[in-house]
């Protein structure tokens, strides 16, 4: 029996005129496969912000300040050769999202990009191939996944980094390397309390 593996998915919904809804009716639809296929936490929230089961943290979080100015996002470059472990610092106060870009020195096998944190929380796996100097981004900052600028799939979380340091698993195909690039803005603690 195979292991049962979910994976979120989120889609935006425009409305064609600027009117009030009524109802929304929602039909999972399925082609061409076999097995079991479970549906959960179907959600609908109003707004332009994803925000899960919480306010959105925009009334809760501001940009890390210096002096009274926004401190500038951080940059981590490094060369990541077949499997690492990347330690990033977050001097704010709190978690915050990741921008990662992978650029390959070889073209690496539908698969065999993955990431993850610490020891294996947040795991993400592409499963096209890359070739050689393509640019693969996963942006949280956007909720976006890009190869060479075009939308690309991916399985499992956007990453994020923890306050003051986290650790980030970066595994490519064997024997194989890539440039890395991680920036993040970092965050601290604004506004009024929930």
């Amino acid at each position: 029996m195979a292991s049962a593996r979910f994976i979120r998915l989120a889609e935006v919904i425009n409305k064609k005129q600027d009117k009030r809804v009524m109802s929304v009716s929602i039909k999972p639809t399925i082609y061409d496969c076999t097995g079991t296929i479970w549906f959960t936490d179907i959600q609908l929230q109003e707004g332009p912000v994803l925000n899960g089961y919480v306010p959105h943290t925009e009334s809760s979080l501001q940009h890390l300040r210096e002096s009274g100015s926004i401190k500038a996002p951080v940059w981590f470059n490094g060369v990541v050769r077949s499997e690492e472990t990347v330690i990033l610092f977050n001097v704010g106060e709190t978690s915050t999202g990741l921008d990662i870009h992978i650029y390959p020195k070889a073209t690496m096998a539908a698969g065999t990009v993955k990431l993850c944190q610490g020891v294996a929380a947040q795991k993400v796996s592409f499963p096209g191939a890359i070739a050689k100097d393509a640019n693969l981004a996963l942006l949280a900052s956007t909720r976006t996944c890009t190869k060479d600028g075009v939308s690309e799939s991916k399985e499992g979380f956007y990453q994020y980094s923890a306050a003051w340091d986290s650790k980030h698993k970066v595994t490519l195909e064997t024997g194989k390397s890539a440039r890395v690039l991680f920036s993040m803005q970092e965050m601290e603690e604004g506004g009024e309390p929930f």
